[in-house]
């Protein structure tokens, strides 16, 4: 198709052609990279390859690597849509009650009530009993 044989251009020469139309392609080093999708699904690559081409301002990253696939960590959860109904209705779980009294040494009525005041922000609540 392009040339026949041979098995295509010669890097280097790719490399000045793209170089020649004001395209830069560098290599990432990551340990790990977590694609989160809308259906809670997380699809994680271990020590992918990574090649970041800036196109002119325009960044565009290649991930080559076998993902993983798993749920959604509790981190990413608590940031979805479940947390913010809970909040919105005032319903707070116990257990983030228990985890913020813990972690400030404070009532679980104080916890409760900086988590309402918060919307249910753990990191907020903690700080505001700090």
């Amino acid at each position: 198709m392009f040339g026949g044989g041979g098995g295509g251009l010669d890097p280097r020469k790719m490399q000045q052609m793209m170089k020649q139309m004001g395209i830069d392609v560098d290599e990432l080093d990551a340990e790990e990279v977590i694609i989160r999708k809308s259906d809670g699904e997380e699809l994680v690559f271990e020590n992918p390859d990574i090649t970041v081409m800036d196109a002119r301002g325009q960044e565009t990253y290649q991930v080559v690597g076998e993902p993983e696939s798993r749920e959604a960590s509790a981190g990413a959860v608590e940031s979805g849509d479940a947390e913010e109904t809970d909040a919105a209705s005032g319903d707070i779980p116990d257990s983030d009650v228990e985890l913020v009294a813990q972690r400030t040494g404070a009532s679980q009525d104080d916890a409760r009530e900086a988590l309402e005041a918060t919307d249910g922000d753990l990191a907020a609540a903690v700080e505001r009993l700090e």
